[in-house]
């Protein structure tokens, strides 16, 4: 559980599939050691560089990109900026010169097989998420250090027990949903009005509100690519690709270059249930494609979970009549407090409380923001996203082959689902009547993640990835 301020930049970071907390989280590990060691010493002495893997990251790191983030991080690329399509040939450079150029200044010899290792039977006590980096240098002395990716992109160093970021006190302080809804009903304010006045505690408004409207620009980016790109995903499974053809058979044969036609085509086609149920299916199945193809996503709060609210935001824009700068930054502002609760009371780790901290989270915070946009009362926007995870709770990771493909992409298509049946719940219920509050269903779901067998958190060790007999090629 995390109990410092967070941010909406904390909640949703802009990076590369397939997941955050097996690869943007160990990138970020992968660059601030690469910090820790220009402190210690010029990186010019470095000689030789080690990576263990354990828990999770090792059972399901080579399916979730583990080693490629690491490997990239070590070199000086960044998440937000590196160039996605340079992914796979900058890996095979490494791989087959056995040269690893760190921070893309000192050359070291580097085995992938020799100084890369899956510990798949050691785990750390502190988080399933752990990597330790060793680093030996020509006068004879070492340096190492183990991070711990502990959902969402956040990464912790063992020992360090200082702030990720400034301290600041915020204006409207809030550690659960009872006191969100204390300060909403005290002051009158929105829940994504209650954000950005926090959110000045960091910076100005106009500063994030454009970055805001940055993270959205990846995110439509995503949509509109993944639902125009046919083929398979990466992997080994052989999973085809789903969103384009759905796109297709939805528009017809007429081609939109950019993504504001595509969306005008879009709610000229109507508002049947099918016709919507279709989209909001292809929205998510077209970002969490991206996301298993190493493409630039927004963690929502994860990478794995990636699709929901994108696609709940697509919704909104395309027949709600949502697409406006103010409506998406209130979106996208209030669904950040819901998953800041989440993560402050629970988990939104995969690999501590299954798929319900990852889909359920992200569910949550959709059906809170489409609410808050719809015209929802404060009650009522804790009431939906209460709603999106009381029904799911209990749901286990399980990854097939360690993949972020089966159940994962089509888990986001039920999580947004869910997200839009939640909203029009609270919006037709009375809160003040509602017999469970958010705040229990944060402390029930973390409980059921503190009781679910280790199996079912993102380990293939057992459900689905045991059950469907696959044959991975070696890595």
């Amino acid at each position: 559980m995390h109990r410092e301020p967070i941010s909406v930049f904390d909640i949703f970071k802009i990076g590369i599939g397939p997941s955050s907390s097996h690869t943007l989280g160990p990138w970020r590990a992968a660059q601030q050691f690469v910090a820790l060691l220009a402190e210690n010493a010029p990186l010019e002495q470095v000689d030789q560089i080690k990576i263990l893997l354990y828990g999770s990251l090792a059972k399901t790191g080579v399916g979730h990109g583990t080693d490629i983030a690491i490997l990239l991080g070590l070199s000086g690329a960044d998440p937000v900026t590196f160039d996605v399509n340079a992914i796979d040939f900058t890996i095979a450079q490494i791989k087959a010169n056995k040269v690893l150029q760190l921070n893309a200044e000192q050359a070291l010899n580097f085995d992938y097989n020799e100084d890369l290792l899956f510990l798949y039977n050691e785990s750390l006590p502190f988080h399933p998420n752990a990597v330790t980096f060793q680093a030996f240098l020509s006068n004879g002395k070492a340096v190492s250090a183990t991070y711990y990716s502990i959902g969402g992109g956040f990464v912790v160093k063992e020992g360090d027990n200082s702030a990720e970021k400034e301290q600041v006190e915020l204006p409207f302080p809030v550690e659960r949903a009872n006191d969100l809804l204390h300060w909403c009903l005290t002051t009158g304010l929105k829940v994504s009005e209650i954000v950005m006045e926090n959110e000045l505690s960091w910076r100005t408004e106009a500063e994030t509100r454009k970055g805001i409207l940055q993270h959205f620009q990846v995110m439509k980016d995503c949509t509109y690519r993944g639902s125009h790109t046919s083929g398979f995903l990466p992997g080994g499974l052989n999973v085809g690709r789903r969103a384009a053809a759905l796109n297709k058979r939805l528009v017809g044969d007429r081609v939109y270059t950019d993504y504001t036609s595509w969306v005008a085509a879009i709610r000229e086609g109507g508002n049947g249930f099918n016709y919507i149920l279709d989209w909001v299916s292809c929205f998510a199945l077209a970002v969490n494609e991206e996301n298993a193809s190493f493409g630039r996503v927004v963690t929502a709060p994860t990478n794995g979970a990636a699709g929901v609210i994108p696609a709940v935001l697509q919704y909104y824009i395309a027949f709600c009549d949502g697409y406006s700068d103010e409506k998406i930054t209130q979106f996208i502002a209030c669904a950040s407090e819901i998953g800041s609760i989440f993560k402050k009371g629970a988990t939104i780790s995969a690999a501590m409380g299954g798929c319900q901290a990852e889909i359920g989270v992200s569910s949550a915070m959709a059906a809170a923001a489409l609410t808050e946009c719809l015209g929802g009362s404060q009650r009522q926007v804790l009431m939906a996203a209460e709603i999106a995870m009381e029904h799911h709770l209990g749901l286990t990771c399980d990854p097939i082959g360690g993949l972020v493909q089966i159940p994962c992409i089509e888990r986001n298509t039920m999580g947004a689902i869910k997200a839009i049946t939640a909203s029009q719940l609270a919006l037709q219920s009375n809160p003040d009547k509602a017999k469970v509050s958010l705040d229990a269903v944060v402390r029930t779901m973390w409980e059921t993640a503190l009781d679910m067998n280790s199996k079912y958190k993102e380990t293939s060790d057992g459900g689905l990835a045991t059950n469907i007999p696959i044959s991975l090629p070696e890595c």
